[in-house]
C-alpha cells in the first residue's frame, strides 16, 4: 500500500514537471517571438556561422557564410557537389543561378580576395583578384582585374558534364586531350585581359587573343623600365621597346 502510494506521489510530481515544462517553453518562445517583432528585426550584433538571404517566396540571393558552411553553388535548379570554397558572400541572380561573390583567406601560406562577376548561365567573366604564396624565400603576389571570353552556348553546365564524361574513361591521357579539343575550338574560357602586378613583379596591361595567347604588353618590369612588346600567335615576341 506504501509503495503504491509513492508510485503516485512520482507519478504526479513528473506531470507537474512536465506542465513547468510546457510553460517554461512556452514562455520561452513567447520572449524570443516578442523580441523578434518588437524591434523590428534590428539588432545590434549577431552572431552566425552562415546568414542565407532570401526574397519573400523563400527564393535563395545571397549566402554570407563562414568556409565550413559555404554554399557549394547552384545552376539550372541544382546544387553543386559539396565543395570546399572561402568565406565571404555567394550571389544569386533571379533565375536562382549563382551569378558572382566575393569571397577571402589567408595564413601564413597563402593569402587571396577575389571578386567575381559571373556570366549568365556560366562562370566568371570579369574579376578583381589579390593573391599570394607567402614563399620562406621570397613571397610571390599579384593583383589587379582579370576579363575572360566565353561562348554563349557552351554554358557551365555542359562544360561540367563534359568534363565528368572525360573523368569517367579514367585515362588521364584522353582527359587531357578532351580538355584540349574544348580549348581549340575555343569552348574553354580564355583569358583576353590582365590589368594589374603579375608574378614577375611586371605592372601593366596585358593583352590576349581569342585563344588565351599573349599578342601586347604595355608594362613597366622589376627594374622600372617602360616596355612595349607584340608577340605573334605563338606568343613570342617579334617586336619590342
Amino acid at each position: 500500500m506504501e509503495q503504491e502510494t509513492i508510485i503516485r506521489n512520482l507519478v504526479s510530481q513528473v506531470k507537474i514537471l512536465k506542465f513547468y515544462g510546457l510553460i517554461l517553453t512556452l514562455v520561452v518562445f513567447s520572449i524570443l517571438i516578442y523580441g523578434f517583432t518588437a524591434n523590428d528585426g534590428h539588432f545590434k550584433e549577431i552572431t552566425a556561422e552562415r546568414i542565407n538571404i532570401v526574397e519573400g517566396s523563400g527564393k535563395l540571393r545571397m549566402v554570407i557564410s563562414n568556409k565550413e558552411s559555404q554554399h557549394p553553388g547552384i545552376m539550372d535548379g541544382k546544387s553543386f557537389p559539396k565543395r570546399e570554397r572561402p568565406a565571404g558572400m555567394i550571389f544569386f541572380n533571379d533565375a536562382g543561378d549563382e551569378c558572382g561573390g566575393l569571397v577571402y583567406d589567408g595564413d601564413k601560406g597563402n593569402a587571396s580576395m577575389t571578386y567575381s562577376i559571373d556570366q549568365w548561365k556560366n562562370d566568371q567573366v570579369m574579376q578583381l583578384q589579390y593573391a599570394q604564396e607567402n614563399a620562406p624565400d621570397k613571397p610571390v603576389k599579384s593583383y589587379g582585374l582579370k576579363l575572360w571570353e566565353r561562348d554563349d552556348k557552351f554554358t557551365l553546365m555542359r562544360v561540367l558534364h563534359y568534363s565528368d564524361s572525360l573523368k569517367k574513361l579514367n585515362n588521364a591521357k584522353a582527359y587531357q586531350s578532351g580538355i584540349e579539343k574544348l580549348k581549340s575550338a575555343g569552348l574553354l574560357a580564355n583569358q583576353r585581359l590582365f590589368l594589374g602586378r603579375d608574378e614577375r613583379g611586371e605592372v601593366g596591361l596585358f593583352l590576349n587573343d581569342a585563344k588565351g595567347t599573349p599578342r601586347l604588353k604595355i608594362f613597366i618590369n622589376d627594374k622600372n623600365q617602360p616596355v612595349i612588346e607584340t608577340l605573334d600567335d605563338n606568343g613570342k615576341v617579334i617586336a619590342a621597346k
